[in-house]
C-alpha cells in the first residue's frame, strides 16, 4: 500500500483558491441535502494535552477521512507546535489510508473557502471595499478567498497591535499582488467600518470587535472566529440588524458560537433567524441576497464535512500535478 504525504506548502500549492471555493460549495449542498455523515468529534484528554478526532464521510464526493487535532501546551519547550493537525484520508472503496496531509494548512484553506463561498453567494456583485479584522494564521486565506470572488479595490486590515497589521499588509502585498488591490493597515475601525462592503472577522475575541451600528446598508459580514460559547467577535447589534443570517451548520453554530448564542439567549433575536444553512442557498431552497441594501451575515464554526471534501479535492489535484511524496507501507 502506498500513502501520499503532503506537507503544508504542498497542500497549499496543490489546489487553486477558486477550486477550493467550488469544492466548499459542493460540501455545503451535500450537507444541506443530508448526504454527509458527520459524527460528533471525540475529545480525549491525556496527561499532557488533548487530542480531538473529527471524522466525516460524503460518499457522493468519494470523501472519507478524519482530522486529528492535538493541543499540547508544553510542546513549544520541545520546539514543537502547541497545536498540531493532521488529515487522514481513506479510499471509500477499500477503506485503506491513501493520504496524510498537513491539517493546519487544510483548515486554513477550507475555512477561507467557506467565507469565500459565502461571500460569493451573498455579497453585492460590485463590492469594492473589504475590511479584514484579525491577522492570525487564518487571515491570509480569508483575504485571498474574498479577493477571488469580488472586484476588491481597497483592503483595510486591522489588528489591535498596529505593528501586526502592518506586517500582515507587507506579506499580503507580496503574496497577493496579482489581485491588484490596495492594502492599508488601519488603527481606527469606526471610519473604515462605515466604508466596508464586506467585513470578515477572524479573531478569538471575547468582546465584539467592531461597532455594528456603523455597518452600512448592503454590507456582507463573515464571522469566522469566535468558535466557542465564551468567544464573541460579532456585535449583537449586527445580529439584530442583519436582514439575513446564514450558518455553515445549525448544530455547530447554535452550540459553539458565542456571538450567535448570546443574542438568542438574551432575547434579541429568535433561534429561527439564525437557523438557516448556507447549503440551502446553494440548493436554491432559500434565497440569498435579494436587494442591494440588505445586510447579510454568514457565521461558521466549521465541520468535518468541509475537511473531508476539500481534502479529497486537494489529494486529486496533488496526484495530477505530481505534488507530494508516496511512502510504501
Amino acid at each position: 500500500m502506498e500513502i501520499l504525504i503532503l506537507k503544508a506548502d504542498e497542500v497549499k500549492a496543490a489546489m487553486p483558491t477558486g477550486d477550493g471555493i467550488a469544492a466548499t460549495k459542493e460540501a455545503m449542498a451535500m450537507y444541506a441535502a443530508k448526504k454527509a455523515v458527520v459524527p460528533l468529534r471525540s475529545n480525549l484528554s491525556a496527561a499532557k494535552g488533548q487530542a480531538l478526532f473529527m471524522p466525516g464521510l460524503v460518499e457522493e464526493a468519494d470523501a472519507l477521512g478524519v482530522k486529528i487535532v492535538s493541543t499540547y501546551p508544553d510542546n513549544p519547550a520541545r520546539n514543537l507546535p502547541a497545536v498540531a493537525a493532521t488529515m487522514v484520508l481513506l479510499d471509500t472503496e477499500t477503506g485503506m489510508v491513501k493520504c496524510l496531509m498537513d491539517g493546519t494548512e487544510l483548515t486554513r484553506m477550507r475555512t477561507g473557502a467557506l467565507a469565500g463561498a459565502a461571500t460569493d453567494l451573498l455579497a453585492r456583485k460590485d463590492a469594492k471595499v473589504f475590511l479584514l479584522i484579525g491577522t492570525g494564521g487564518q487571515a491570509m486565506r480569508q483575504l485571498e478567498s474574498v479577493l477571488a470572488v469580488r472586484p476588491i479595490e481597497t483592503v483595510y486590515v486591522f489588528n489591535q497591535k498596529q505593528e501586526k497589521a502592518e506586517a500582515f499588509v507587507a506579506s499580503a502585498k507580496d503574496e497577493l499582488a496579482s489581485y491588484g488591490a490596495t492594502f492599508v493597515p488601519v488603527s481606527d475601525l469606526d471610519h473604515v467600518t462605515k466604508e466596508a462592503d464586506i467585513i470578515t472577522a477572524v479573531t478569538t475575541a471575547k468582546q465584539p470587535v467592531f461597532d455594528g451600528r456603523k455597518v452600512k446598508a448592503g454590507c456582507h459580514i463573515n464571522g469566522v472566529g469566535a468558535y466557542t460559547p465564551q468567544m464573541i467577535e460579532l456585535p449583537p447589534e449586527i445580529v439584530v440588524r442583519a436582514d439575513k443570517i446564514f450558518v455553515d451548520t445549525v448544530d455547530g453554530v447554535l452550540n459553539e458560537a458565542g456571538d450567535m448564542i448570546r443574542p438568542v439567549n438574551d432575547g434579541l433575536v429568535t433561534r429561527e433567524k439564525i437557523a438557516n444553512e448556507i447549503g440551502d442557498v446553494v440548493l436554491q431552497k432559500l434565497p440569498g441576497r435579494e436587494r442591494d441594501d440588505e445586510i447579510t451575515l454568514f457565521k461558521t464554526t466549521g465541520s468535518a464535512v468541509y475537511d473531508v471534501v476539500v481534502a479529497e479535492k486537494i489529494f486529486r489535484f496533488a496526484e495530477e500535478k505530481g505534488i507530494g511524496t508516496y511512502v510504501r507501507v
